[in-house]
C-alpha cells in the first residue's frame, strides 16, 4: 500500500479493495476498485442527466411540431432523436472522457481495461449494448404493465433486479457488461493541486517558521510524505482538526513549546515540510538517506 492510499485511508475511513493490473509492458499497477455505492450513485446521477437532456428534446421538438398536419411526423423525429441519445450518452462521454460520464466525473471513477491495456471502442460498445439488456430494456417492458401478463412483468422485474444486483456478489464489484467487456471501474484518487508545497512561502514572500538541524532530524523521509499527502487534501473541518494533531504531536517531539495559534497551523506544517524537505535533499547529495524516524542515517 503506498504512502497516499494509507493517508486516504486514515482521512476517508474507507479501506478499498486494491486489485493488481498488469500492463502489455509488464508493468504491475495497484488499482482501488470503485465502491458499490459509488457506481449507483454515477448510474442515479447519469439517468438523471439522461432524462433531463430527453425531456428537454421532446419539449423542443413539441414546440417546433406542435400541428395537427405534421404533429406525427415531429412525434416520430422526437422519439428518433430521443433513442439515439439514450443509446450513445454513455458510449460517447466513455469514449471522449477516456472511460468517465458527467456521473462517473462527479464520483471520482473511471472505467478502465481489466488486462491493464488500452480502453479499446470495442470493449465500450460491449459494457454499453449489456446496459440495455440489464436495464433499460427490461424496465421499459415492466412499465407497460397494461399490455403484458402480471407474471410477465414480475419475470423481467426480477431478471433487472439480478443483474442489477450482480456487483453485490463479486469482489471486483463487476456487472455484467464489465465481465464481458473485459472492464473494471476505479476510484481515481482525489488530490488538490497545489503550488510547490517546499517552495510556497517563499514565492509568498512570508517570514516563515525555523527549524535547527537537530529538530529536523527526528523526522525521515516517511513522515515528510505522508504530511505532503495531508497538506495536498481539500481544506475541511475533519482534515484541519487531524492537521491540528499533527501540529501538535510534531512540536512535542521536536521540542517547541510555545504553541501555533490555530490560524498558523497550516503555515508551520507548509515551513516545517519545505525545511524537512530541503535536509534530506541535501542529505542525498552527500549519500545519505533517512528512510523514517525510527531509522537511522544510512549510505545510498
Amino acid at each position: 500500500m503506498t504512502t497516499a492510499d494509507r493517508v486516504s485511508e486514515l482521512l476517508d475511513g474507507v479501506k478499498r479493495p486494491v486489485r493488481e493490473i498488469t500492463s502489455p509492458e509488464g508493468v504491475k499497477l495497484n488499482v482501488q476498485t470503485a465502491s458499490r455505492w459509488e457506481r449507483m450513485t454515477a448510474f442515479l446521477l447519469d439517468v438523471t442527466f439522461l432524462s433531463l437532456a430527453i425531456i428537454l428534446i421532446y419539449s423542443v421538438g413539441l414546440v417546433l411540431f406542435f400541428t395537427r398536419l405534421n404533429l406525427s411526423i415531429g412525434l416520430t423525429f422526437i422519439s428518433f432523436v430521443a433513442f439515439v441519445v439514450r443509446n450513445m450518452y454513455f458510449l460517447h462521454f466513455e469514449l471522449a472522457w477516456q472511460g468517465r460520464t458527467p456521473g462517473k466525473k462527479i464520483c471520482g471513477i473511471r472505467v478502465v481495461s481489466r488486462n491493464g491495456g488500452e480502453l479499446t471502442p470495442t470493449a465500450l460498445i460491449a459494457r454499453n449494448l449489456m446496459r440495455d439488456v440489464e436495464f433499460f430494456l427490461p424496465m421499459t417492458l415492466f412499465l407497460s404493465l397494461g399490455e403484458q401478463s402480471g407474471w410477465s412483468s414480475l419475470a423481467e422485474l426480477g431478471w433487472t433486479i439480478a443483474l442489477t444486483a450482480l456487483p453485490f456478489f463479486n469482489r471486483d464489484r463487476m456487472r455484467a457488461g464489465d465481465i464481458i467487456a473485459g472492464t473494471i471501474v476505479i476510484k481515481m484518487p482525489k488530490r488538490t493541486l497545489l503550488d510547490d508545497l517546499a517552495s510556497a512561502p517563499r514565492q509568498r514572500g512570508e517570514a516563515g517558521y525555523s527549524f535547527t538541524p537537530a529538530q529536523l532530524a527526528v523526522y525521515g523521509a516517511f513522515e515528510l510524505q505522508v504530511l505532503e499527502e495531508l497538506l495536498r487534501r481539500k481544506q475541511t473541518p475533519r482534515v484541519d482538526s487531524i492537521l491540528s494533531d499533527v501540529c501538535a504531536k510534531i512540536c512535542r517531539n521536536i521540542g517547541v513549546e510555545e504553541a501555533v495559534p490555530p490560524q498558523n497551523v497550516r503555515k508551520f506544517l507548509n515551513d516545517f515540510y519545505a525545511s524537512e524537505r530541503d535536509m534530506l535533499e541535501h542529505g542525498q547529495l552527500f549519500g545519505l538517506y533517512k528512510d523514517d524516524k525510527n531509522s537511522p542515517d544510512r549510505k545510498i
